[in-house]
């Protein structure tokens, strides 16, 4: 049952086609993205400078506005092209991959602010954990809801595992570095607290998240599906937990040094993922369109 249950979002990246970036020989040999895009156009972008790999597609007019679930990330340019492959009629699609909380405080702001960028655009489709979408369906803000995808939790760590950690315990050891993401702004981090007492009550994440911030050996990230990796293969930190999707994909499908292990499942947790089609899309047609996608056998080809 738990296998099926992560294949439920490991599909989402095992038929990945692209390839990870190229280490590059300079400061900024680790940046994303990690995808090559399908997207044509004059390429400016300026690693460390002017880059922007969570916001995808077209921004301008665009005829479909989705709003992922961050750690999607990996798997977004595949899975536009499928949908505009299956429905030609929306050729410019937008979609940014971003913390659910961050997404939320856009929507109810009705801006994102990114450097000098401002984006105003408000989204048909968003994605999220199912506490996050059943909560806001319950407040009005859909006319349709599907479940697409399941998850749960890994620790990622550098390559070879060279502090050579085994279990969620070993995060709270003095020496172990970590990145944590912040349960302010990003679900996965409740999920991962929940774990930490799964293994060691309240006294674990006591300790990872109290006393190991205060100290500076826990790092909280504010976007973890981006920092995290990063962390790691810069060693800032020796180690990070998150979802299982992610450390498959930086250890098994790039060539990032990174390496993925696995938390036993009487200490996991799982999450599922929605969508929610919302009631003041701006593009209805579309939205309708997209959420029939998400479950068709094109989407989970790309998925």
């Amino acid at each position: 049952m738990r296998k099926t249950i992560i294949a439920s979002l490991v599909f989402l990246i095992v038929s990945i086609t692209t390839k990870a970036q190229d280490f590059k020989s300079n400061e900024h040999q680790f940046d994303p993205p990690w995808q090559q895009t399908s997207l044509n156009g004059k390429n400016f972008t300026i690693y460390g400078i002017d880059n922007m790999p969570d916001f995808h597609g077209d921004v301008n007019d665009p005829d479909l506005v989705i709003f992922f679930a961050g750690n999607q990330y990996m798997v977004v340019p595949e899975l536009l092209d499928a949908f505009k492959k299956k429905y030609p009629k929306y050729t410019k699609v937008f979609a940014e991959t971003i913390p659910p909380g961050i997404e939320v405080e856009q929507i109810q702001n009705g801006k994102l602010l990114v450097g000098n960028m401002r984006i105003t655009l408000s989204p048909d489709v968003i994605t999220a954990g199912k506490a996050s979408i059943t909560e806001k369906n319950n407040q009005g803000w859909f006319v349709n809801t599907k479940a697409y995808a399941k998850n749960k939790l890994a620790i990622m760590v550098y390559k070879g595992n060279p502090k050579k950690i085994s279990t969620l315990k070993d995060l709270g050891k003095e020496n172990i570095t970590v990145a944590m993401p912040n349960p302010n702004w990003e679900g996965i981090g409740k999920r991962i607290v929940l774990a930490y007492k799964n293994v060691g009550k309240d006294s674990l994440s006591n300790l990872i998240m109290d006393k190991k911030v205060n100290v500076k050996t826990t790092l909280l990230t504010t976007i973890h599906h981006r920092e995290t990796p990063l962390f790691i293969m810069n060693k800032r930190v020796d180690a990070g937990p998150v979802w299982y999707s992610e450390a498959y994909y930086h250890s098994n499908l790039t060539n990032h040094p990174i390496d993925m292990v696995e938390i036993p499942d009487k200490y996991n947790v799982d999450a599922t993922y929605m969508a929610g089609e919302l009631k003041n899309a701006p593009h209805k047609k579309a939205a309708k369109k997209f959420m029939k996608f998400l479950g068709s056998k094109e989407a989970h080809e790309a998925l």
